[in-house]
């Protein structure tokens, strides 16, 4: 429970309810833990591991809205509108999730002002990583896709458990950016020469996260 960015907001008991009602399980890679259309009945997070949120590819050219990595929560818009979901979930590697059920969910809701301002932020500030995941799929320079891409997911409210090493290989990021290993490979290596990243054993450190961000096409 430590691990959840949101369990030290709560009071005794409701740290102990959330405790009590939490569950976690091991999700394998392909596996989806949302699709489009099915009901929400989760609050769902990421413990360990890398999931892709993505459109259905049967309404037409298939679309990655994000990476989610490790210390992430997502689906809590779902589940105050009570709709279906309108995204899939698929897993990239093999992964630690965790899911709160929505009882327990609408309970923090009416009990808890910390826990509201805390969904408040990151509603808010999924706002503005989908409006520039949306800039990022029209990019067709491929450096600054992955620039872009990166820095998204180093986002430090809505990924606290990145930190400044994003354990990801080449062909994880490529699923996720629509590129080729080979071109992600060229990628990182262009914004490693540019001072912004370090390529590290198993993973990507970030130098300059602003620079990243703002990823411009030369």
């Amino acid at each position: 429970m430590r691990r959840v960015p949101w369990w030290s907001l709560l009071d005794g008991l409701q740290a102990e309810r959330v405790a009590e009602d939490m569950q976690v399980a091991e999700a394998a890679v392909g596996e989806y833990l949302c699709r489009i259309g099915r009901p929400a009945t989760l609050w769902l997070g990421v413990v360990e591991g890398l999931l892709k949120m993505s459109n259905d590819s049967a309404e037409g050219a298939p679309i990655t809205f994000t990476g989610v990595p490790s210390g992430a929560w997502f689906g809590e818009g779902t589940l105050l509108k009570r709709e279906p979901y309108r995204y899939n979930i698929e897993v990239l590697r093999k992964s630690v999730v965790a899911g709160l059920p929505i009882a327990t969910f609408d309970w923090l809701l009416e009990r808890s002002i910390p826990f509201n301002r805390y969904l408040m932020n990151q509603l808010n500030e999924r706002l503005g990583q989908f409006i520039a995941a949306r800039e990022i799929d029209r990019m067709t320079d491929a450096d600054t896709r992955v620039a872009r891409s990166l820095g998204a997911l180093f986002h430090p409210v809505l990924y606290p458990g990145v930190g400044e090493l994003l354990r990801i290989t080449q062909q994880e990021l490529g699923y996720l950016v629509g590129l080729s290993r080979q071109r992600v490979n060229e990628a990182l290596h262009a914004l490693q020469a540019s001072g912004l990243i370090r390529i590290e054993y198993g993973g990507v450190r970030v130098i300059d996260l602003q620079g990243l961000q703002g990823a411009r096409p030369v």
